[in-house]
């Protein structure tokens, strides 16, 4: 793909797209009474996805857009973690059943930050309150710095089936730019630690465009990588946007690389992944073969959520913890975002709703259009269009836009199918937004579209 179109189209900040509408667009009008009467409607046979967020970690890293905050006690977690349990309860009372559940992850912050006894207890309450199959994946986000072999011991013992451990780069230089020492003896020592504890599936997460990242290092990071064969790599481009995220003014900006070069970057991990035999799952995630997402990529039955591309194909996610989202069928709900105050809320036996969004039938039919794309890179616009009786010119939001893009041979659309061009995948982003009939009015800050 030219390099004229990183240029054009990279700079643009658009959403993510792991939910339509995205959480800028989520107001006070849902509530906890909306949440509770969603809860009570989940279907006795419906499974369902739990996220929970655990919001501390020992050091900050400056990239982090995360919810997270720095403790060195473990006092705080402890009292955390019995706020999580009882938001559990609180749920499960709420649905009046154990609700059968397909897949767990635990994501942060880092949850590995709890003592081995008190993450067997977290999800000891989990499997009270919810009917855990027996086959369900059961993921956590893990910083390889700090895990200790009693920790790995225990996620192994608790179920845990699969690690996602966030590396971002070797380059010591680069680590030095972004507060993120890790060696590579420490991370082999972790994903070693994790298979001996009966943890098989290892996911990596990279980022490119940091502070004085090059395409170099970029690909020897790759190869380190390539050595510790995990089943998965997520890519992601590094969002700087220090007015969100304070701590990211520690990063020196005239460091860090433009769009054209964020856009090599990319690229050159790209190539290099499928070159080592990764199948490239939508824009930014990379599996073996055999692995379930390159599965669901294959078949057709990808999906997109708050953690990325996913083959969980349950319809009702329910978040625990301060920030926490969850979706339900109706909509969307967030949880208080300080830790103060969602625990002020538990501890009065409320759920800890703080927000949210009620889907109408034109977000359904935007946000599958989205999705679509952002999974398969094409979509049918004609059958779409045709299920939820509207006439297939109504699915388009921006025209100069998709113009643009078809003019650019970014994108194609042929008797009502719109597909991404081969090399195009890293502009699906902006494809996407072309259908988003909320984003005209956003006044939020997003990422860069590359």
């Amino acid at each position: 793909m030219r390099p004229d179109l990183a240029k054009s189209y990279g700079q643009h900040r658009l959403p993510r797209y792991t939910s339509y509408p995205t959480a800028p667009h989520f107001s006070m009008l849902v509530c906890e009474s909306d949440y509770q009467t969603w809860l009570k409607s989940l279907g006795a046979q419906q499974s369902a996805s739990i996220y929970v967020h655990v919001p501390f970690c020992r050091s900050m890293c400056w990239y982090c857009g995360c919810h997270t905050s720095v403790t060195k006690r473990q006092e705080p977690i402890a009292i955390y973690a019995a706020g999580l349990r009882t938001e559990a309860y609180l749920v499960a009372e709420t649905v009046g059943r154990r609700q059968p559940i397909s897949h767990i992850h635990f994501g942060g912050g880092t949850p590995t930050i709890m003592t081995p006894e008190t993450f067997a207890d977290l999800v000891s309450s989990l499997r009270y309150c919810f009917a855990v199959l027996p086959d369900a994946e059961i993921a956590v986000e893990i910083d390889p710095r700090m895990l200790s072999e009693p920790m790995a011991e225990a996620l192994g013992y608790c179920g845990v089936s699969r690690a996602s451990l966030g590396i971002q780069s070797f380059d010591p230089v680069v680590q030095q730019g972004i507060n993120r020492l890790q060696s590579f003896g420490q991370t082999a020592t972790s994903v070693d630690r994790l298979r001996r504890a009966g943890v098989e599936r290892i996911n990596f997460d990279l980022l490119y465009g940091l502070p004085l990242q090059t395409v170099a290092s970029c690909l020897d990071t790759v190869a380190k990588c390539l050595d510790l064969h995990p089943d998965r790599f997520s890519v992601f481009g590094y969002a700087h946007i220090p007015s969100f995220k304070k701590h990211q003014r520690k990063i020196d900006a005239s460091a860090l690389p433009d769009s054209v070069t964020r856009h090599h970057q990319s690229e050159t991990i790209a190539k290099a992944l499928v070159d080592a035999g990764y199948v490239r799952v939508g824009i930014d995630h990379f599996a073996l073969p055999d692995d379930n997402l390159a599965q669901a990529r294959r078949e057709g039955w990808l999906r997109r959520n708050f953690q990325g591309y996913t083959d969980d194909s349950a319809d009702a996610l329910i978040g625990l913890g301060a920030s926490a989202i969850g979706r339900m069928q109706q909509g969307f709900v967030a949880n208080a975002v300080s830790t103060k105050h969602y625990l002020a809320r538990i501890a009065e036996d409320r759920l800890a709703t703080a927000k949210g969004y009620l889907l109408t039938d034109d977000d359904r039919f935007h946000g599958e259009i989205i999705e679509r794309i952002m999974c398969d890179l094409a979509v049918d616009l004609s059958e779409t269009s045709r299920r939820y009786g509207r006439d297939p010119s109504s699915a388009v939001v921006d025209r100069y836009r998709l113009d643009s893009l078809i003019a650019d041979g970014v994108v194609a659309i042929d008797d009502g199918q719109l597909s991404v061009a081969a090399g195009a995948e890293f502009l699906a982003r902006a494809v996407a937004s072309a259908f988003d009939a909320h984003l005209p009015r956003s006044g939020a800050i997003h990422s860069q579209a590359v």
